[in-house]
């Protein structure tokens, strides 16, 4: 297939990218590279069946054409920072909610009707059913990041009514993994470095968290797919298991050797918008026979491990 990747630069991108050539599929990758990093492209660059589009998701004339003649769009760039939205209002909507509006738009003005999101189990906000399903009731929004994805969920669900779309919208709990360049992990292991005598823990501790390897994360989407007959599927991705803040720092800190001071800022939450749990119900996506490969710590100290080995990721970010 001719597959087009939005954020093809990033994290969970770039993977992405990686296995489509593997699996013998011709890939345009598009990013501006506000956040994503050229390293991550090395070996598709060498590979013949990928072209990168360094351009914004807002040029819609840039975007029409590179989307042209695509049999389907991975839609994987946003702006995904939920710590500090409320700092910058707009980029969530420029960059989430706007710039999906964008892709769907190219997609009807060329013809291609297959869609591929990742959205976010933020959008559950701070749900009441633990683990939150797919058909959860509907959320009260508490971060911009999570309204701006819901947005982009609803103009999607839109599009394949009115227009013949078939979509698969993925919700994610937080992804690790090579590549990881934001998020709790990133963020302990800088401040260890800096200082690995005592720690600055945002929050309490004590807030729950479910998290999924990356290659679990591009597994799951690939079979989802693959399953495709109806107009539009919603699919929570996660494994059966959540950890503490404090649980994982200390799987952080036992593999680095380390023993430090722990300081807390208070609270349930860390910033605004931090759900105080995060745990997923991923029994459809299971019920097509898909399984997760690694548990939460493990996943973690993989994480941890590839930033040890590259160093100039933190410098970098």
């Amino acid at each position: 297939m001719r597959c087009f990747v939005t954020g093809a630069a990033g994290f969970i991108g770039s993977h992405l990218v990686d296995r489509l050539l593997r699996d013998g599929h011709q890939v345009t990758g598009y990013d501006n590279f506000s956040t994503g990093m050229r390293p991550f492209l090395e070996p598709a660059l060498r590979h013949p069946d990928f072209r990168l589009i360094e351009a914004d998701l807002l040029d819609q004339e840039k975007l029409a054409a590179a989307i042209a003649g695509q049999d389907i769009v991975y839609h994987l760039a946003a702006n995904a920072d939920v710590r500090f939205g409320t700092e910058h209002p707009s980029k969530d909507l420029h960059q989430n909610t706007i710039a999906t509006f964008n892709v769907l738009e190219a997609m009807r003005n060329s013809g291609v009707r297959i869609l591929a999101f990742s959205s976010t189990g933020s959008i559950y906000g701070e749900p009441q059913v633990f683990p939150t399903p797919e058909d959860a009731p509907f959320p009260t929004q508490t971060s911009l990041y999570g309204a701006s994805k819901l947005a982009g969920e609803a103009l999607i669900e839109a599009y394949c009514n009115g227009f013949g779309f078939q979509a698969c919208i993925f919700r994610f709990v937080s992804i690790l993994g090579p590549r990881y360049t934001h998020g709790h992990v990133f963020d302990f292991y800088r401040k260890l470095l800096a200082d690995p005598n005592q720690i600055e823990v945002l929050g309490n501790g004590k807030q729950r968290k479910s998290y999924l390897h990356v290659s679990d994360c591009i597994e799951a989407m690939l079979q989802c797919l693959a399953k495709l007959s109806s107009p539009l599927e919603i699919y929570n991705l996660g494994t059966e298991q959540y950890c503490t803040v404090d649980e994982s720092l200390g799987w952080i800190c036992g593999h680095l050797g380390l023993n430090p001071n722990r300081r807390y800022t208070g609270g349930e939450r860390g910033w605004i918008g931090d759900s105080p749990f995060i745990f997923l119900d991923t029994r459809k996506v299971r019920a097509l026979g898909w399984r997760p490969q690694l548990d939460i710590r493990r996943s973690v100290i993989n994480t941890l491990q590839y930033l040890q080995e590259n160093g100039w990721v933190l410098s970098q970010r």
